[in-house]
């Protein structure tokens, strides 16, 4: 793969590779309406892919928060056309690295010292680029590593970067007034904390230790001497990324194993421990020889407050959300429900999410849920055509709900496709059983 020589950390190097992508899908769009003229059934497949080619090549050569908003995307499974789905996962583990100088330079920029003067051995080839850092393997007293390089200039960048989405993102959600500040200001301080690798490493330690007697499940150790702010430093893990496994054939017994280990990792974290891994991507676990699952990364972690906790929750009852007063009491607490609101906002929000909580909470309506019903999943994509596709609902304030859905929210629907890609059948509340 072509490596990177620099990345823009400036404000206008960054806008002017973000223009050059808008022009690129601007041209797109014009073929698109040509051939269109000519052939009216022509569909938005050949658009589709163009653009999302476009935007993904253009968001690549920026990295950081940029692209760290097309891997998010890539999650959505079942609200983007499946052109930007392909494109935008690439996102996830698979992206140009940067070249071995630049890897030198920027490790001697972030610890003082080059990293053949740290290591045993250091391989300035990166096993894996992402969105943020890449990483190498390196050895040291005959440990083997994996030592995560930040990318430069990603954690000055975040702000502007944000600012140049923020328009587009307030014309797709049809956010308005002052309470999408509450959002954008969430987002930009959890990949703020991304970028910090010395909080990585604290969350790191306090999360896999209350969860290291969950069966099946793995976590590498991290190392202080080696990793700093912009530099993390962990055992080297053997085995093959979740997306990787999943794409191969492989028996329910151990989709089963695997999937439980994850969804009794994420409640344990979620109900015990008010703080989850809010980033379940596939290039975020490994699944080894033995069918273990492994958590590798643990930048973005979600401290979820007691005052959402309780009414979200609450919601997740089938009877509460039954109970016309008590769903119309949480949706106010939720933010759902404004005081603002007009009795037709009242009326119309209600429903929706009413409609939307049944189908969402609905693995935990039971003991046991079967994530490989395409039942569950044909339901989903439904839901999101029939409200993408809705005119009053563009009519109405976007604006809706606790800043804390979006990374809740984020969280279960990457672990619901998760589970689904690993066809697997769960046990609801097992995780209650290493409860001390």
């Amino acid at each position: 793969m072509k490596t990177i020589d620099k990345i823009p950390t400036s404000k206008l190097g960054r806008t002017t590779e973000l223009v050059k992508t808008g022009v690129k899908v601007g041209g797109n769009y014009l073929k698109y309406f040509g051939k269109k003229a000519v052939n009216p059934g022509l569909s938005k497949e050949q658009l589709n892919e163009e653009n999302a080619a476009d935007i993904y090549d253009g968001l690549k050569s920026l990295k950081g928060s940029a692209l760290k908003v097309a891997q998010m995307l890539s999650m959505e499974k079942s609200l983007l056309p499946k052109a930007y789905v392909e494109r935008f996962s690439l996102a996830q583990f698979s992206v140009p690295p940067l070249s071995a100088p630049l890897v030198r330079k920027t490790f001697k920029t972030y610890f003082g010292e080059y990293p053949e003067n740290i290591f045993d051995t250091f391989v300035s080839q990166s096993v894996n680029a992402a969105s943020i850092g890449q990483v190498h393997k390196a050895e040291k007293d005959g440990k083997k590593l994996a030592v995560k390089i930040q990318y430069p200039g990603v954690a000055d960048s975040i702000s502007s970067d944000l600012a140049m989405v923020k328009p587009i993102a307030v014309r797709m959600f049809n956010l308005q007034g002052q309470e999408t500040d509450k959002y954008f200001k969430e987002i930009e301080g959890k990949l703020l904390e991304e970028t910090d690798y010395l909080l990585e490493m604290k969350q790191s330690k306090e999360i896999t230790g209350a969860c290291s007697m969950i069966p099946n499940l793995k976590f590498p150790e991290y190392y202080a001497a080696y990793s700093s702010e912009r530099i993390i430093t962990m055992d080297w893990m053997y085995g093959v990324h979740l997306s990787e496994f999943t794409d191969k054939n492989f028996s329910k017994e151990e989709g089963d194993k695997i999937g439980q280990a994850l969804w009794d990792f994420y409640m344990y974290q979620m109900h015990i421990l008010k703080a989850v891994h809010a980033d379940p991507h596939p290039g975020n676990f490994l699944v080894d020889k033995e069918r273990n699952l492994i958590a590798i990364d643990f930048g973005c972690i979600k401290q979820v407050p007691v005052e959402f906790y309780t009414p979200y929750f609450e919601l997740a009852d089938i009877n509460n959300i039954n109970n016309p007063t008590f769903f119309k009491e949480k949706m106010y607490e939720l933010e759902i429900l404004l005081p603002s609101d007009t009795e037709k906002e009242i009326k119309f929000f209600s429903e929706l999410f009413h409609e939307m909580l049944s189908l969402f909470t609905s693995p935990f309506h039971g003991e046991i849920f079967d994530f490989s019903d395409e039942s569950f999943w044909n339901q989903i994509t439904n839901l999101s055509e029939k409200y993408s596709n809705d005119k009053e609902l563009r009519k109405m304030n976007g604006s809706r709900g606790s800043e804390h859905f979006l990374y809740i929210n984020r969280t279960f629907f990457g672990l619901y496709n998760l589970l689904h890609d690993l066809k697997a059948t769960v046990k609801v509340n097992n995780y209650k059983n290493y409860v001390k």
